[in-house]
């Protein structure tokens, strides 16, 4: 069964047309290797909009909504405030371990991120950051969990190893 997948692009400037976003795409083709069905990235503006995002995915049945851009610390960096009040609860290793994973690539500016990760219903949702290299950083410590995280929201058993 494929699961359905969605990215939302929060950027105020490829919203507007002053540039393309080059991170949802990214993102896009790595659900789709990793066997998720995902259309192209919504790309809206910072703060309310990003959550009317999560909440169409969420309504369009996504099983995980990633996020990127609006995590920094500038005024208009309102991703983890639109996100937060979406989520039942928090899955604050993952977000964790994204910051930590981009510090030691010699990022220290990655602990700045301030994303969130959690859980919405059935559905996983995780910020990742703005720029390209935040994004790869972010999408290598998902790849190894994501499929796995999606299938326990719903009370999937876990593997029994040796």
């Amino acid at each position: 069964m494929t699961l359905p997948a969605a990215v939302v692009v929060a950027s105020n400037r490829a919203a507007a047309g002053v540039y393309a976003d080059e991170t949802g795409p990214l993102i896009v083709d790595f659900l789709r290797r990793a066997g998720f069905a995902c259309e192209d990235a919504a790309v809206v503006p910072d703060g309310a909009p990003v959550a009317e995002a999560i909440r169409a995915a969420l309504a369009a049945g996504a099983r995980v909504v990633l996020t990127t851009g609006g995590t920094g610390l500038t005024p208009t960096d309102r991703t983890p405030e639109a996100t937060r009040p979406l989520l039942d609860r928090e899955v604050p290793g993952i977000a964790e371990a994204i910051r930590a994973y981009g510090v030691a690539q010699g990022v220290p500016t990655a602990m700045l991120s301030r994303g969130l990760a959690g859980v919405a219903g059935d559905c996983l949702v995780v910020n990742l950051p703005g720029s390209r290299g935040g994004v790869k950083d972010g999408l290598a410590v998902l790849e190894p969990v994501l499929v796995h995280a999606a299938e326990q929201i719903l009370g999937s058993d876990h593997a029994r190893g040796a």
